[in-house]
């Protein structure tokens, strides 16, 4: 098949899938279609092991959703998608490039879209493909077009088929396809600019020849100066952080114990600062380690108390996630605490992640790289499982479970709140919740959450 084949296909399957029903199993089957299609189309030589990686996550992320069909799991699929799309047409390109080439491409869309001579056939079609393009299709789109100017400028105009009844919603129909061919074109038709391209050399992870070559980042400063500078940059900041870390963990640790709002707001702020903190260390190592400095015979101790700092930041973040576990086993499991928990261990992967790019000498570029797919494989962690019904099952074997926020701000947590309903003989909170079930059950096919199929 050509690409104009995709195109309509895809565009024919979304119109079916999602005509006059919500969205839930409909946008899995979609995923797992264009995944398929998308490896079936991908030449030999693209199916590289992160084509084929980016596959499985595709497929196991539309599945996600279809079990769900929450943000979480959208995110997932539609991030799983365009990374495969990408990878299969540029198994080269830096992974930084796929949300700039997305903007273009959506920007481009109508310019792409009327240079039919790019996507669809050069040689003319004959027989039934000819006169269904001419006698069908372009009468039907000149139709479709002017039918809604028309009936903007004049109501009567507007409602000269009103009283016909018809068996389906030609405006729904109508807006699914276009909606549905914009992102099949954009899928399977998009464009990498030549810019973007000739850039690309600059994400690369290990420096060129040219790079290592050592010269001062100003004028004003030799590299002797601007290495002494360093050296006494992290020597400071090691002894100013070895101070925060006792005082930080004195407040945290040994202050008298306050009431939970307090703590809820002192340990978010505290955590706040810890990961600000943290970004900020790794843009300081990135300045000093741009390039020269990380080939440099006499940056030897630069490099010992960069590492060091490094190491006493990860200190810092271990300290932060005891308070937050011990903020969770007085008070409980939320999303935002498990949220804490990603957010540290990011952190703590990129110091993990700047250790590695200073001893093993790699680009500021590397860290970007690397830390985009462990922030992909944050996502697909957090759409594959289901965190509301861990945290209910959890809270509820706390005295001070609270039946309500569980009911209304946690989601996916029907199960054990049967659970709890049949161990309290609490009868309205069961009707309550079979009701809500019952309710998702009996949606359209396309339209069911398959997590609510597997409650009894």
């Amino acid at each position: 098949m050509k690409t104009h084949h995709y195109i309509f296909l895809t565009t024919a399957i979304f119109v079916i899938l999602f005509y006059n029903v919500n969205v839930g199993l409909n946008l899995g089957i979609l995923g797992i279609i264009y995944a398929l299609l998308a490896a079936y189309k991908t030449p030999e030589k693209n199916r590289t092991k992160t084509f084929l990686f980016l596959l499985m996550t595709s497929i196991l992320s539309s599945i996600a959703f279809a079990w769900y069909g929450d943000f979480p799991s959208f995110l997932a699929v539609v991030s799983s998608l365009l990374l495969l799309s990408y990878r299969s047409k540029n198994r080269r390109m830096k992974i930084l490039f796929l949300v700039p080439v997305f903007i273009y491409n959506c920007f481009t869309f109508f310019c792409r879209f009327f240079s039919f001579d790019d996507w669809l056939p050069k040689k003319n079609t004959t027989g039934l493909g000819q006169k269904i393009v001419a006698f069908v299709l372009i009468p039907l789109f000149l139709f479709a077009v002017f039918f809604g100017i028309y009936s903007i400028g004049s109501n009567h105009f507007a409602n000269i088929f009103e009283n016909i009844e018809l068996d389906f919603d030609i405006w729904l129909l109508l807006r699914l396809t276009v909606l549905g061919f914009f992102i099949a074109f954009n899928f399977w038709n998009y464009l990498v600019d030549k810019i973007i391209y000739k850039q690309n050399h600059f994400l690369d992870d290990d420096f060129s020849a040219k790079s290592k070559i050592q010269k001062p980042t100003y004028s004003f400063l030799n590299l002797d100066s601007e290495r002494m500078s360093g050296v006494i940059s992290f020597f400071v900041l090691n002894v100013l952080l070895i101070f925060f870390i006792i005082t930080y963990n004195y407040e945290q640790f040994y202050e008298a114990v306050k009431g939970p709002v307090q703590l809820s707001e002192e340990t978010h702020e505290r955590v706040g600062a810890v990961i600000v903190s943290i970004v900020m260390v790794i843009m300081v190592i990135m300045f000093y380690f741009k390039s020269g400095f990380n080939f440099d015979p006499k940056a030897g101790k630069l490099k010992l108390l960069a590492k060091i700092w490094i190491l006493l930041n990860a200190i810092l973040i271990i300290s932060a996630a005891a308070k937050n576990s011990e903020y969770i086993i007085n008070y409980g499991f939320t999303y935002k605490r498990l949220g804490v928990y990603a957010f540290l261990l990011l952190s703590l992967i990129g110091l993990i992640i700047t250790f590695i790019k200073i001893q093993y000498q790699k680009t500021n570029a590397y860290l970007f790289n690397t830390m985009t797919w462990y922030l992909y494989g944050t996502i697909l962690v957090c759409s594959y499982i289901n965190w509301g019904g861990i945290i209910t099952s959890q809270n509820m074997k706390r005295e001070d479970f609270v039946l309500k926020y569980h009911q209304t701000a946690i989601n996916f947590s029907e199960k054990s709140l049967l659970e709890y309903a049949k161990e309290k003989h609490d009868e309205n909170l069961k009707n309550e919740i079979v009701k809500k079930v019952k309710e998702k059950q009996n949606e359209s096919f396309l339209s069911k959450i398959g997590y609510y199929e597997t409650i009894k």
